[in-house]
């Protein structure tokens, strides 16, 4: 690596050297690329500037620390080598003591955890880029949705996805994502709970029943027709196996956040092979882990290094078929979160799976090669191209001609200005490139001091049982009523006048009791007594810009 003191034109010198064999001409465009790589402060190494095909070892292309904030992109065509990017970025984020979250939807990044494999190819990339190469694993969490898979099992509260995001993977229109958010806030008016998709589908079959419909009318623009179209989507979703990833003990996403005992950051990497045919619950699941971080964490304005980095990979699949009000909560919380100090990287194929207002919040992109076989393909590659600074590269010829490993790099200087556009041989990552074995996960899981508190589910009252409950307790009066009645019957009496009103006075007083009891659970006084076991006796429930909810902690 160069050293960073070091006066941009010796860097760019050394990269013109006679042993080079790089066309000095022209030479001052090396050196302004090179200068604007040369940080005084802590910064990652991503790899050397690459300049006509020739890898220049002394102009090192880095990345400022306390940048990683600021958000980025990395893109590129299927085989280019965007995972080992990611591995690579992970690694030194973590040895800095920033912990970082990684999505592995392939099940190819649990390598990290262990020391790579030197060979060839490693040995002559690191002589390339003038890189001291060590093997080195680094300290490790493994996370599956709803427990499928290698993992400690994350799962949400309904409450807590909260209605835009459920909207997202139930497939709802806007009509319907607004009914939903209705129904949302009469189980938090009436104390119903919503911990698992049983609990919301008990709540919108009551509503949707004899009994529900009157209060269905109460809480306003809700039609028994779109109640029923949430009720039968609800089902259908229980149906293709959705279940696990809703209940207790919810995650706590504060677990993302935490160091090593040597002061690494910890990497989090949450496995998802098991769920690779649910794109968009895992894609949303992702965005609800950022939603609920942008909820907790205080401001902290510029800070000397990110609190958390955040990886989120297939992107493209967050923004597809997403209504407007879930796109522009997507950019309220990549536009907001950064003063939080959370650094949030998009991972996809083009950047026109991103939308142009997130996109617009990017500050860091790493782009490699893109295929232009189709015209649709040569379409992306000028898009692309736009939306980088103007560069003393041919963009078209260089995103097409760069190998496996090899990137286009800007991002944002110390200063907060874009660098020069650099094309860059990267650097290999000193972890295992790819999968460790699923022993190995499942020893690494079971000696987290997570397991314990996240390994069983816990299946306590709400929604569907109070509903259940009440459901036992009307029909239970009635039941008595027809018993007595046909007693009387055979015994040619009717029930006296003053014995059916009591029957009636005690099921009224037992309503309006039951519905005092409702008052007093959803009361903002009431707090919940733990985030994941006990009886909840009450709770206080805030959205965020998500409509996420957050219980008591």
């Amino acid at each position: 690596m160069s050293d960073p003191e070091a006066p941009p034109a010796e860097a760019a010198g050394a990269a013109r050297g006679t042993g080079s064999g790089v066309s000095p001409d022209p030479p001052e465009e090396v050196a302004r690329i090179a200068a604007g790589y040369a940080f005084t402060g802590p910064a990652l190494d991503l790899g050397a500037l690459l300049w006509e095909g020739r890898c220049l070892p002394d102009a090192q292309v880095r990345i400022p620390l306390p940048m990683l904030n600021r958000h980025g992109l990395v893109a590129g065509a299927t085989g280019t080598g965007k995972t080992k990017t990611l591995q690579l970025v992970a690694e030194q984020l973590s040895a800095q003591g920033v912990p970082v979250f990684l999505a592995d939807v392939k099940g190819d990044v649990s390598g990290i955890s262990a020391p790579g494999q030197e060979n060839d190819r490693v040995r002559s990339r690191a002589a390339e880029v003038r890189q001291e190469w060590t093997p080195n694993g680094f300290p490790c969490e493994f996370y599956a949705l709803g427990g499928l898979g290698h993992g400690i099992p994350v799962r949400a509260t309904v409450t807590g996805f909260g209605p835009v995001l459920l909207a997202k993977v139930l497939e709802l229109n806007r009509t319907q994502e607004q009914s939903l958010a209705l129904i949302f806030h009469y189980a938090d008016q009436k104390g119903l709970e919503l911990l698992d998709l049983k609990d919301l589908r008990a709540v919108v079959a009551f509503l949707t029943s004899d009994e529900g419909r009157p209060e269905l009318k109460g809480i306003g623009g809700l039609s028994t027709a779109t109640a029923g179209v949430i009720l039968r989507s609800l089902t259908a979703f229980e149906a293709q196996g959705a279940s696990p990833f809703f209940g207790e003990p919810e995650f706590d996403t504060g677990e993302l956040l935490r160091t090593a005992g040597d002061g690494r950051g910890v990497v989090s990497v949450l496995e998802l092979p098991a769920v690779q045919d649910k794109p968009q619950l895992f894609s949303t699941f992702l965005m609800w882990l950022l939603a609920d971080l942008f909820h907790d964490l205080p401001e902290v304005g510029d800070a000397d290094r990110p609190k958390l980095v955040f990886f989120f990979d297939e992107a493209h699949l967050l923004f597809k078929d997403a209504s407007k009000a879930f796109l522009d909560a997507i950019t309220q919380t990549v536009r907001l979160i950064r003063s939080k100090g959370v650094g949030v990287f998009f991972v996809t194929q083009t950047p026109k799976d991103v939308p142009a207002d997130v996109l617009a919040q990017l500050g860091n992109r790493v782009q490699h090669a893109l295929r232009a076989f189709t015209p649709d393909d040569q379409k992306a590659l000028k898009a692309t191209v736009k939306t980088f600074p103007d560069s003393a590269y041919d963009l078209e010829e260089v995103l097409t001609g760069l190998g496996t490993g090899e990137a286009v790099v800007t991002v944002l200087s110390e200063k907060g200005a874009p660098t020069p556009v650099a094309a860059t041989r990267l650097r290999a990552p000193e972890s295992l490139m790819g999968p460790v074995d699923a022993a190995a996960l499942d020893r690494a899981v079971e000696q987290s001091p997570l397991h314990a508190r996240y390994a069983e589910a816990v299946d306590r009252e709400s929604a569907h049982e109070k509903l259940t409950a009440r459901e036992a307790a009307r029909a239970a009066p009635e039941a008595g009523e027809a018993g007595g009645a046909a007693e009387a019957g055979e015994e040619g009496v009717e029930p006296s006048a003053s014995k059916r009103s009591g029957s009636g006075e005690r099921a009224r007083k037992g309503d309006d009791d039951r519905s005092m009891v409702e008052q007093v659970v959803g009361s903002a006084v009431f707090k919940s007594l733990a985030r994941s076991v006990g009886t909840q006796i009450g709770r206080e429930i805030t959205r965020s810009i998500f409509g996420t909810a957050r219980r008591g902690r």
